[in-house]
């Protein structure tokens, strides 16, 4: 057992600074949802900082790491945890603490999940000829303490999605299904790039899609090469 908090940068350092050997795979499955506008130390708005900077750092950190691992067995694996959210919000690079539009929790919690899937991209990009590949997974809906700060109005929104069918509500077994797939099965030991919704990969639709109007889809703007290598440059200049 680590202590690691995600938002503190000499944390992540000191973390990945004990690791010691290989490491064959990486699951960066923490995240946050705020009902409010927070901000970390740095000024950083809270949900973009944990759900995406505080993993890049820790794999940018792990990375030695994960190389030796696939040097050794062949293959070295990352999964990030993102979400059906992802189609509320792309990265909106002008503005991605902000610092000038209205807060919106669901908009700052879509976009951070839209850079949880542009990660994957471009860290197989650049990281596949070290043997290492990353996956992005949509759990799905499970109750953790991650609905604690929802606000009033999107626990109404789940509530009527789900009495209309359109949205259900996993078990933690469930929605940790994906995942599995994602870290042990062979079909992506090599592969990355990919977003997973229940254990297979999802299907893309325009970025003008509604969330509920498609079940296990992932929209264009979250698997663009340009804005991934764009949001890798961005995160690299949080460092």
């Amino acid at each position: 057992m680590e202590a690691l908090d995600l938002t503190d940068l000499a944390s992540v350092a000191a973390l990945a600074d004990r690791w010691a050997g290989p490491l064959h795979l990486l699951v960066a499955n923490a995240g946050v949802f705020t009902s409010g506008l927070h901000r970390t130390g740095r000024g950083w708005e809270l949900q973009f900082a944990t759900n995406h900077l505080g993993h890049f750092a820790l794999a940018l950190g792990l990375h030695g790491a994960l190389a030796t691992g696939a040097s050794g067995r062949g293959e070295a694996r990352i999964v990030a945890l993102t979400s059906g959210a992802h189609m509320n919000s792309p990265v909106v690079f002008d503005d991605i603490h902000f610092e000038r539009r209205a807060y919106d929790p669901q908009l700052a919690y879509g976009q951070a999940k839209t850079a949880n899937v542009l990660f994957a991209v471009e860290a197989t990009r650049r990281w596949a000829g070290d043997g290492i590949v990353a996956n992005a997974v949509n759990p799905g809906g499970v109750v953790t303490g991650l609905q604690r700060d929802f606000t009033p109005e999107q626990k109404d929104y789940l509530a009527r999605a789900e009495a209309s069918g359109a949205f259900t509500y996993k078990t933690t077994q469930q929605g940790a299904a994906t995942t599995l797939v994602a870290a042990v099965s062979p079909e992506f030991a090599r592969t990355g790039g990919h977003y997973l919704d229940d254990g297979i990969e999802a299907y893309t639709v325009p970025d003008d899609a509604k969330l509920f109007d498609h079940s296990h889809a992932v929209k264009r703007w979250a698997l663009d090469p340009a804005a991934a290598e764009r949001l890798w440059t961005v995160s690299l200049d949080h460092l």
